[in-house]
């Protein structure tokens, strides 16, 4: 009788602890679980890389790496000068390509600073996926009720893969970036991984799927798994990490007061600054950013 009980015990156990995680970061069984408040935890797996050396000179070296992962390549650029100060692992808006950026890449790494372009799943150019949409929300859902991988938290591990490669390179701080629909992925990467020294979201919000959900009167799992994809859900975790919020008045796809709200969901330390232009990064963003970490890392010599 004993020796059923305790087999019962057993059990149970195996199964309630089924899919849980550890720490955020690469451990060597991939992993996900999200508790009964709607916090994704995460254990990557490992990933192997392939680089190649597009282009280097005084200033900075460009290189390709792609990440192979356990569910496919992502693909990266990397923009470094030989020795950065701090390191920005950038999350792309829906449709933004690494052509828009090659500017921007010598400015940063200019002023001292490395900028890791990450092509994210279905941003439209690299790297294999579905774009952030009601088809894709339905298929991780799906996925996410049979306990298999949802491409969103798959984005999330490759975020924290690739703030660890260039951690690991560079031994400096590394924040994660992200513009539009990438500055709420980008959020939620920080939320999760401790290891990311701060965030910075650009003309970014919520998805709004989590009041669309309770809106229909829903509870349970879509609540939970909800939750789980809204970037404000982690916006308290990021604390005592700084948070940088960049919005314009006038932006025309996510409204400036969106932007707002998304900005009093974090703690201190925080920093909510309106720019000029419309919507997503430009160079005045990047000048303030610049301006504003050099007088946490000092100027260039």
């Amino acid at each position: 009788m004993r020796s059923y009980l305790t087999m019962g015990i057993i059990i149970i156990l195996l199964l309630v602890c089924a899919g849980c995680a550890g720490t955020p970061g690469t451990g060597t069984k991939p992993a996900y679980s999200v508790d009964n408040n709607g916090i994704l935890s995460v254990t990557c797996a490992p990933v192997t890389t392939s680089e190649n050396v597009l282009f280097s000179n005084e200033t900075y070296t460009k290189t390709r790496i792609v990440l192979h992962t356990q569910s496919g390549d992502v693909v990266t650029y990397l923009a470094a000068p030989k020795n950065p100060k701090a390191v920005i692992v950038y999350v792309p808006g829906a449709g933004e390509k690494i052509t828009g950026h090659e500017e921007r890449m010598i400015r940063y790494a200019a002023a001292g600073y490395a900028f890791m372009f990450t092509d994210i799943r279905g941003n439209g150019a690299e790297t294999p996926g579905i774009p952030f949409s009601p088809q894709m929300v339905e298929l991780d859902f799906s996925r996410f009720q049979n306990g298999d991988w949802p491409q969103y938290y798959l984005t999330i591990c490759d975020l924290v893969s690739a703030q660890k490669i260039v951690s690991d390179r560079f031994s400096v701080p590394v924040y994660v970036m992200g513009s539009s629909n990438g500055g709420r992925y980008a959020a939620v990467a920080a939320g999760v991984d401790p290891q990311f020294a701060g965030y910075v979201g650009i003309s970014t919000s919520d998805w709004g799927l989590l009041d669309s959900v309770k809106h229909q009167g829903y509870t349970g799992d879509p609540v939970r798994f909800a939750t789980s994809v809204e970037p404000s859900t982690y916006l308290t975790k990021i604390a005592p990490r700084p948070v940088w919020i960049f919005h314009t008045s006038g932006d025309p796809i996510i409204p400036f007061a969106s932007g707002k709200q998304f900005f009093e969901s974090a703690l201190e330390p925080k920093t909510f600054i309106e720019f000029s232009g419309d919507h997503g990064i430009n160079s005045d963003v990047d000048a303030q950013i610049i301006m504003h970490w050099a007088q946490i890392y000092g100027t260039r010599e």
